[in-house]
């Protein structure tokens, strides 16, 4: 009884197996295509921050003299200089003002049409105006929708379709991949040590055949990658579902349900109290809080095509130039600038953390240019895998039919 009890459990793990290779095969064929272009985007987008600060660096600083005798301009007046400058039928949206007053301000032109079918027509507009902040002079103005990196993003996130659906198009394939990674890892598993030894590194002295090289590319690299891969997947697809989203702040926080909202704010002053100072009082309320941080946004409060209407000023100040996660949030009566909200970033709990850390860690950022690159060799990977699993498939198919 014993012998045909071992039996059957070892006949078990052959047909778990089996099944596990053919779900493998049949999803990497169905989303293969769509698996290496996700992957090829994600690599292009990597270094985004880095490549971008190269090229805009004549513009991203300012050569104005003796700033610490001067002040900035309010930034109603930078705005009205800017639309002398650069007369558009759109209103600015908000403006990123970093800290460092050697660097511009950067305004921001920006609508949306949330019944568009794909990207080009969803952003009516998408503009940064870089403008010296003393002297009001517009520096440079980039099209960010029409920008490589911009549309490299929205390949990544929705194949350029209209972004409150088109992640979808691409998160549901995401989902199946994570599959794969994990059958991929159960199907590399050697049964014995003879087996390991070919699996963890490449064993080619003697090899020529070419499908036995491309298996181990597929095999071997497949198995180091997945494991950043499974990360890297894990925080992309928590752009696509918000049930993601939910789980994992769930996870992180210890069991919290409902995420801290407070852009909620009831406005307490009147409107008459609201004058063109208001955004100014705002801005350095911001400055004198957080000194030490890099940049902050405000939204300058005007009306768009998304009908976005303003309770009050949310402004989220960033700790780290070329970072996200670390950011504090702020709360402003948007008639008298009066402060409402003021929360660090070290009065969050560790669920908060993790959710404005989930970009850092999607692309690498979190640890720096190592984690970057780390990032960059695992997407490559990952969009090899279609390629050399599909090289498999057909060898074999080929062999079948002989």
């Amino acid at each position: 009884m014993r012998k045909r009890h071992e039996q059957r459990i070892k006949n078990r793990k052959p047909a778990f197996k089996k099944w596990i290779k053919r779900l493998h095969l049949w999803f990497g064929l169905s989303i293969g295509l769509i698996v290496f272009i996700v992957s090829i985007t994600g690599a292009l987008y990597v270094f985004k921050e880095d490549i971008q600060y190269v090229l805009r660096k004549d513009f991203i600083t300012h050569s104005e003299k003796n700033i610490s005798e001067k002040k900035t301009l309010p930034l109603k007046v930078l705005e009205e200089k800017i639309n002398e400058q650069n007369p558009e039928k759109y209103p600015l949206h908000w403006v990123e003002i970093p800290l460092d007053k050697t660097k511009s301000y950067k305004f921001y032109y920006y609508e949306r049409d949330p019944d568009a079918w794909n990207y080009f027509d969803e952003f009516p507009i998408y503009k940064s105006v870089y403008v010296n902040p003393f002297s009001g002079e517009v520096l440079s103005i980039e099209d960010e929708k029409n920008g490589f990196f911009n549309i490299v993003k929205f390949i990544h996130w929705s194949f350029l379709l209209n972004s409150d659906w088109g992640k979808y198009v691409v998160g549901i394939p995401v989902l199946i991949f994570l599959f794969m990674l994990i059958s991929g890892i159960i199907l590399w598993w050697p049964r014995n040590k003879a087996a390991r030894k070919q699996r963890f590194w490449f064993q080619w002295k003697n090899i020529r055949n070419w499908k036995r090289k491309n298996y181990d590319l597929h095999s071997i690299l497949g198995f180091y990658a997945s494991f950043i891969a499974l990360i890297v997947a894990i925080t992309g697809l928590f752009y696509s579902f918000v049930f993601i989203q939910a789980f994992m702040y769930f996870v992180f926080s210890g069991g919290n349900t409902v995420y801290p909202e407070f852009a909620h704010i009831q406005t307490e002053d009147p409107v008459e109290m609201k004058t063109a100072a208001t955004i100014d009082k705002i801005a350095m309320q911001v400055e004198q809080h957080y000194p030490d941080y890099s940049a902050y946004t405000i939204d300058l409060g005007h009306e768009h095509i998304d009908d976005h209407e303003h309770e009050n000023f949310t402004v989220y100040v960033r700790g780290l130039e070329d970072k996200y996660y670390i950011y504090s949030e702020m709360v402003f009566d948007e008639n008298s600038g009066k402060l409402l909200l003021n929360r660090p970033y070290e009065k969050r709990d560790f669920g908060e953390k993790y959710v404005a850390a989930n970009y850092d860690i999607h692309v690498g950022a979190i640890l720096g240019t190592f984690g970057k690159i780390l990032a960059l060799i695992s997407s490559l990977v990952c969009a090899s895998l279609p390629v050399t699993g599909f090289m498999v498939w057909w060898g074999r198919r080929n062999k079948a039919k002989r």
